[in-house]
């Protein structure tokens, strides 16, 4: 407190507005990265839904325009193009050539794939299950762990909505020879109408996301220490020109009017406090001086009155 009591005014209201600009700012980093990750996390599932969606019509292409042209082959040779998870995987690759799309990745996490590159892993299987339980879930979105580090994730479920989709996965008596042939007859089958198989997948580093919510939350703090710099320096100006200088002033004044100067005045144009002080000075430095005439004149009194005495 001693040298907090030492400081100068100006300084002390600089040191009062630093703290609140402190409080302000990590209050602020605090909500602000909260509310910048989940407008991050928006921004990649919207775009990421979009990519489904591209890839689901992807899938109807496939199954509607080029199975039927190509389906005669199948007995003979086994074309992947195809199978609408092939075409949907490959036309995302093709994507990701775009550095824009180079982060995300895609996957139809199935529970029992024909092809084993779409088997679900550990924690795919559970979004799996997770869809199986809750039937009417549409989406799910959030964070996992892998050893190649964190990923953001959206997912949706994937049912067989079509019997179409059984013709090469309900028994391997069913399905082109040729697809038994490159795949073989133990994955795949079992197919049922309506029953949800696996989980179509999108996902990103979450580095990404952490990424664009720092960039965003850098710039918002920036123009925030930008413009509270600029409103230090404007009050502090505003402080000593309309209070600091007139209390100097005034303080210079009062210290003249101690050692009997009659002429100090403390001179104040505006109406403020600060006004309002230097008239209350004036008042008072009024006052004394007519105190220190009345007292003069009694003296002066006292003294005429002891030398007519003496001379009597």
């Amino acid at each position: 407190m001693p040298k907090l009591n030492n400081l100068q005014l100006g300084q002390k209201f600089t040191l009062l507005l630093l703290l609140v600009f402190l409080g302000g700012i990590i209050a602020s980093s605090i909500a602000l990265s909260s509310v910048l990750n989940k407008s991050a996390q928006a921004q990649l599932t919207t775009n990421a839904l979009m990519l489904m969606e591209t890839m689901n019509s992807v899938r109807d292409y496939t199954t509607n325009q080029v199975n039927p042209e190509l389906v005669a082959r199948l007995d003979t040779e086994f074309l992947p193009e195809t199978v609408p998870a092939y075409s949907a995987r490959e036309v995302f690759e093709t994507f990701r050539g775009n550095p824009i799309y180079a982060d995300f990745f895609y996957k139809e996490a199935t529970l029992n794939p024909t092809n084993l590159r779409d088997k679900a892993d550990g924690f795919e299987a559970q979004l799996v299950e997770q869809f199986k339980q809750q039937s009417t879930a549409q989406e799910t979105s959030g964070f996992r762990r892998t050893p190649a580090g964190d990923l953001y994730y959206i997912a949706r479920p994937i049912k067989i909505s079509k019997p179409s989709c059984l013709e090469c996965h309900s028994t391997p008596a069913a399905a082109p020879a040729s697809m038994i042939e490159r795949y073989g007859a133990n994955n795949g089958f079992g197919w049922h109408l309506d029953e949800i198989i696996g989980a179509q997948m999108i996902s990103v580093p979450a580095e990404k996301v952490l990424k664009s919510a720092r960039q965003s939350l850098v710039l918002i703090l920036g123009i925030f220490v930008i413009a509270f710099s600029l409103a230090i320096v404007l009050v502090n100006l505003w402080l000593k020109r309309y209070v600091v200088r007139p209390l100097n002033r005034m303080a210079l004044a009062a210290e003249a009017a101690s050692m009997g100067d009659p002429m100090a005045e403390f001179s104040q144009d505006s109406n403020d406090e600060v006004g309002k002080l230097a008239v209350a000075f004036n008042r008072m430095q009024m006052s004394l001086q007519m105190a220190m005439q009345r007292l003069e004149r009694y003296r002066e009194g006292r003294r005429s009155s002891g030398d007519f005495s003496g001379k009597q």
